[in-house]
């Protein structure tokens, strides 16, 4: 492997590496696997990203890519004055997996920040040779303040973590310098109940069989939360010479906290773009709040987009909204959507 693979050098051969991929046919792309593709992280490679992090990570195999969830359990958040749980969207994250040819590795991540330690992290990740590639909000009416930093880097994959947990040594975004989460971060806004209550699981919570019918996905209980996570089978995106997957952030999510008859729902919507406008018509005809719609990944292509939205309401009346935005993904060329 030649660990000093750039982004520079990405730049010079991306017509080499992306070209054919997008001129192919958009059919040959209907349900990509990474498998076979791009090469998996050896077991020598995710001990080192381990070790580096101070942390386990989930590997998954299927799209080769090694992440690390980076929750901000120091934060106690409102939003509206009410208390939320980290797991609705105040939970950061790494993630690594090597290029398509093989001959480097990409890192993404998405971090959780105060205002206050937005710009000493852009420092941090520049003197350690990582990238920017986007800041913005994903919320309206929390406090304390969130921003959200993308940033990446190109490398072997022991060399980026490192140069990932050097960056964050002295924030507390590093595993190290984060509390232990605990039972009291289950507690959902408004409880007045005992203590045993108060734990609840979002499997407790929620009608999950009722969701799942109607977002036609299987979620995840995380804590006090139901989270859905959708990636983008119908097309490949590639990012400086990586296929970019649902693991590395591709993907439209819609978290649940609160109870199913009074829940707050977060989440992304991972789109072309052409499809925001659609997107956006979706959400709103569901009572949905649009919050934000940027970049999240530089150089990508196809172009990717995302858009941040939040609800307020019964949880079926909310999966209702996050289904109708994801109808809206995946349409072909010339279906109703305004042509430039």
């Amino acid at each position: 492997m030649n660990a000093q693979f750039s982004r520079r050098d990405w730049l010079k051969t991306t017509a080499l590496v992306t070209t054919p991929l997008l001129l192919s046919p958009v059919g040959a792309f209907a349900k990509p696997t990474a498998s076979g593709r791009t090469p998996p992280l050896s077991a020598a490679d995710i001990a080192a990203i381990e070790a580096a992090m101070g942390k386990k990570g989930t590997y998954v195999e299927a799209q080769a890519t090694l992440t690390t969830p980076l929750p901000r359990n120091d934060l106690k958040v409102t939003i509206k004055g009410e208390p939320v749980p980290t797991a609705l969207g105040f939970g950061g994250w790494v993630a690594i997996k090597h290029t398509l040819d093989g001959k480097s590795a990409m890192l993404m991540s998405d971090t959780v920040l105060l205002q206050e330690e937005v710009n000493p992290l852009i420092s941090a990740a520049h003197a350690n040779g990582l990238e920017v590639g986007a800041i913005h909000n994903h919320f309206f009416y929390e406090e304390p303040r969130i921003f959200y930093m993308h940033i990446h880097g190109m490398g072997s994959p022991s060399e980026l973590a490192r140069k990932y947990a050097a960056t964050l040594k002295n924030s507390k975004l590093l595993p190290a310098n984060q509390p232990q989460a605990s039972p009291t971060t289950a507690t959902q806004p408004g409880n007045t109940t005992t203590p045993a209550a108060a734990a609840q699981t979002g499997k407790e919570l929620f009608d999950l069989a009722a969701l799942d019918q109607i977002v036609k996905y299987q979620g995840t209980v995380n804590g006090p939360t139901y989270k859905y996570t959708v990636g983008r089978a119908d097309l490949q995106s590639v990012m400086m010479g990586t296929e970019m997957t649902a693991a590395i952030g591709l993907n439209s999510w819609a978290a649940f906290a609160g109870k199913h008859a009074d829940a707050h729902i977060a989440g992304d919507i991972a789109m072309l773009e052409r499809e925001v406008n659609p997107v956006i018509k979706a959400l709103r005809a569901n009572n949905l709040e649009v919050v934000a719609v940027h970049n999240h990944m530089l150089f990508d292509q196809p172009r990717m987009m995302f858009l941040h939205y939040y609800g307020r309401g019964p949880a079926a009346q909310l999966a209702q909204g996050f289904r109708a935005a994801l109808n809206e993904l995946g349409q072909k060329e010339g279906s109703p959507h305004m042509q430039h």
